[in-house]
C-alpha cells in the first residue's frame, strides 16, 4: 500500500510539474520573461505558489527546467544513440529525430522567448545553448566520430560535420516556422528533407564514395 501510495504521489507531481511547464511557457511567450511572476504561473497551472516554489525556487530554475525537457524529450529513445556500422541508418535514426524535436511547436516557442528577451537576459541565451542545444550537437559529433575511428565514414572534423548535418535539417523544419506563423510542412515533405540530407552526408563521408572529378586542365 506504502508503494502504491507512493508511486500515485510521483504521478501527482510529475502531472504537476508538466502543467507548470507549459504555462509558463505560454506565459513566457506571450508576456514576456520579465512580464511574467511565478505567481501568475502558479495560477495558470492551477497549483499553489508554495508547490511551484518548491519545485521551481526562481524562473530561473525554471526557464532551465524548460529547456532541459525540451531537448532531452526521448533522450532515452534507442533512435538517439544509433550503433555504429550503418552510416545511413544511423543518419536517418538521428536526422528524422531531430527533425520531429525541433519541428514541435514548443521548440519554436522556446527559440522565440530566446530571442525577444536576449537584449535583457543574455542568460537565457547561455541556457538554451548549453543545457539544450550544445549537448545534443556533442551526441551527433561523438556518433559520427564513432563511425570515422571505426571505419565506416571518413569525418576528419566531426565538429563541424555535425553541424551540417542538423544545420541542413533545422534550416527547412525550424528557422522558416520562427518567422512565418502558418509554416507546416507535410510529414512527407520533413522525411523527403531528412533524406536528403543523408546523401548529402553519404556523398561526402561515406568512405565508398566517388572521388570528387578532377579539375580540367
Amino acid at each position: 500500500m506504502a508503494a502504491e501510495l507512493s508511486a500515485h504521489h510521483r504521478r501527482l507531481a510529475q502531472r504537476k510539474r508538466e502543467a507548470i511547464i507549459t504555462a509558463a511557457t505560454e506565459l513566457f511567450l506571450d508576456r514576456g520573461y520579465d512580464g511574467t511572476s511565478l505567481a501568475r504561473i502558479a495560477e495558470a497551472a492551477g497549483v499553489s505558489k508554495s508547490t511551484l516554489f518548491k519545485q521551481f525556487p526562481t524562473k530561473a530554475a525554471l526557464f532551465e527546467a524548460i529547456v532541459a525537457e525540451s531537448w532531452q524529450r526521448d533522450a532515452d529513445d534507442d533512435a538517439a544513440r544509433p550503433r555504429t556500422g550503418d552510416l545511413r541508418s544511423g543518419l536517418t535514426a538521428i536526422g528524422r529525430r531531430y527533425a520531429d524535436l525541433v519541428g514541435r511547436p514548443g521548440m519554436a516557442a522556446l527559440f522565440r522567448i530566446v530571442i525577444a528577451e536576449l537584449p535583457r537576459f543574455p542568460e537565457l541565451g547561455r541556457m538554451q545553448f548549453q543545457l539544450g542545444k550544445l549537448p545534443y550537437f556533442t551526441s551527433v559529433q561523438q556518433y559520427l566520430e564513432a563511425e570515422h575511428e571505426a571505419g565506416n565514414a571518413e569525418v576528419p572534423d566531426a565538429e563541424s560535420a555535425a553541424n551540417q548535418f542538423l544545420g541542413m535539417i533545422a534550416n527547412y523544419v525550424l528557422w522558416p516556422r520562427m518567422l512565418l506563423t502558418d509554416w507546416n510542412p507535410a510529414a512527407s515533405d520533413i522525411t523527403d528533407a531528412v533524406d536528403e540530407a543523408v546523401r548529402t552526408m553519404l556523398a561526402r563521408y561515406a568512405p565508398d564514395r566517388r572521388p570528387d572529378p578532377k579539375p580540367e586542365a
